[in-house]
C-alpha cells in the first residue's frame, strides 16, 4: 500500500506519487524529484493551485521548519511550465 502525504497548499491528503516533495537549499525551496534529498521535505500538489495557497498560507518555512525569507520562484516557474 503506497504512503499517503498531507499537501501544504489545499491540506488534502493525496498518495504520496501525486505530490512533490520539496526541500530548502541556501533559504531556496527547491523540488525533490526523487524524493530522495537530505532534510526535512513537505509536500506539494503539482499545481499552481496549491502553491499559490501554500504561499499564501505562509506554509513553506512552517512546513519545512525555516525561519526567515524563502525564495520559491523555481517551483513557481517549475510549475508554470
Amino acid at each position: 500500500m503506497e504512503s499517503v502525504r498531507t499537501c501544504i497548499g489545499c491540506r488534502s491528503r493525496a498518495p504520496r506519487s501525486s505530490l512533490m516533495r520539496i526541500v530548502v537549499r541556501e533559504s531556496r525551496v527547491v523540488a525533490d524529484v526523487s524524493a530522495v534529498l537530505p532534510g526535512r521535505g513537505a509536500w506539494l500538489h503539482p499545481t499552481l493551485e496549491c502553491f499559490r495557497l501554500a504561499e499564501r498560507r505562509r506554509a513553506f518555512g512552517r512546513a519545512l521548519r525555516v525561519s526567515g525569507p524563502l525564495d520559491a520562484t523555481e517551483i513557481e516557474n517549475r510549475l508554470n511550465g
